[in-house]
């Protein structure tokens, strides 16, 4: 009966371990220095770690960048790009979203790429729930300047975007 008992709490723990890695994309290392591959947009990223493996898609965890086909979109996505493309970088994954996606802080030469693009009024500071998000003070700060999509007194933020509008076709 013990034999039997430790099968099956060997085969739970194998089983949520497959689930934890497979759902998270086999992304093991928390935080690595990596190479820029592409940007995708305004908050999307692929990497290759230095220390090789495979490559990793990456969204910036605590902003939303306008979508692709939105108003802001390619501007977003070119910052971006200009701020890290073909860049090392270091990655620090802060946590998994619920469609297994990597949620990571990108810095480059110890500047943290997401305060960057709301301070340059390229993204939002991520809220959720009744928090302004961890990029509030940028986003005020790009606000009261009038910087990039914040030029519009009422941007509509990508959640709205794309409730009225689905996604963006794909390049």
């Amino acid at each position: 009966m013990l034999l039997l008992l430790g099968f099956f709490v060997g085969l739970q723990a194998a089983s949520a371990s497959e689930q934890d890695h497979g759902r998270k994309g086999s992304v093991g290392e928390r935080v690595y220095l990596a190479k820029v591959t592409r940007v995708f947009d305004g908050d999307t990223v692929w990497v290759r770690p230095l220390s090789g493996g495979r490559y990793r898609k990456l969204r910036l965890d605590g902003i939303d960048a306008p979508e692709i086909c939105q108003a802001g979109g390619v501007a977003s996505r070119d910052a971006l790009a200009v701020m890290v493309g073909a860049q090392e970088v270091r990655v620090e994954v802060r946590r998994y979203d619920d469609y297994g996606r990597a949620l990571a802080r990108l810095s480059v030469g110890g500047e943290d790429v997401s305060a960057r693009l709301v301070s340059a009024g390229h993204a939002w500071s991520y809220r959720w729930r009744r928090s302004l998000g961890p990029y509030a003070g940028e986003e005020a700060e790009a606000r009261r300047l009038g910087k990039g999509l914040f030029s519009d007194p009422e941007p509509e933020l990508p959640r709205a975007f794309r409730l009225r509008n689905g996604p963006c076709p794909l390049p």
